[in-house]
């Protein structure tokens, strides 16, 4: 059993890196002072040296997002919670292994890329959301379900938090929601994914996984029953 998922891994791994970026120097934040007249000094602005992101799902998106972020010019500190990765698989990723409550704590970053299941719906809820620490960022571009979206919109009214979300609950989200008026959350149409060649990518990957399985030789997108519940 094959996959062509991979084919479209890429773009959504940079454009969630490029996001953490953003999210990492609180871009959203100096560029609503900026439309005010604000112009920051130097000891005002923000680096992403020394950034805490926490990664939800070693998932394949996960995993890429975890590869880049350990070869960014900078510091980041790399958490991921995710209950099927053992220790032995966190070390050879790089990354601390901890609890979901725990990354939460601990974050500047969270960024989703965990499976739409029963169990992983609001995986991000309120409670976990007000674990998050002032002027942390949450990014989604996995599914709107596992984050509660009014609970985020709650504490993103407040200042507290930020938001990166390529993805919402519902999708798409009504133009009245009180979200798009927020100036610390942007609110991308589900375009992470998308480069204008997906379609073509995804079929030359399934066409090449079949010359390889006629030939005998391995299948680059291998999965495995056991893991088909749980695929992101």
């Amino acid at each position: 059993m094959s996959s062509a998922a991979d084919a479209n891994a890429a773009p959504v791994i940079e454009f969630t890196l490029a996001t953490i970026w953003f999210a990492a120097r609180r871009t959203l934040r100096a560029a609503a002072a900026y439309r005010t007249g604000h112009y920051p000094g130097y000891p005002e602005r923000h680096g992403a040296d020394g950034a805490v992101v926490g990664v939800i799902g070693a998932s394949r998106i996960g995993r890429g997002v975890i590869a880049r972020l350990r070869t960014a010019p900078a510091d980041f500190r790399v958490l991921l919670a995710d209950p099927y990765v053992s220790a032995a698989e966190a070390t050879a990723l790089g990354v601390e292994l901890v609890e979901l409550d725990e990354l939460c704590r601990r974050s500047d970053i969270a960024t989703v890329h965990a499976p739409e299941l029963p169990e992983t719906h609001h995986l991000l809820d309120a409670r976990r959301l007000r674990l998050l620490r002032d002027g942390a960022a949450v990014v989604n571009t996995a599914r709107g379900r596992l984050v509660d979206t009014e609970a985020l919109t709650r504490e993103c009214a407040t200042g507290r938090l930020d938001a990166y979300l390529d993805v919402t609950d519902p999708e798409p989200l009504p133009p009245t929601h009180q979200l798009h008026s927020l100036p610390n959350v942007l609110i991308t149409p589900h375009i992470a994914g998308c480069q204008g060649t997906e379609v073509q990518r995804l079929g030359a990957y399934a066409v090449d996984e079949v010359e390889r399985w006629a030939k005998g030789e391995g299948l680059l997108g291998t999965i495995r029953a056991a893991e088909l519940a749980r695929l992101a």
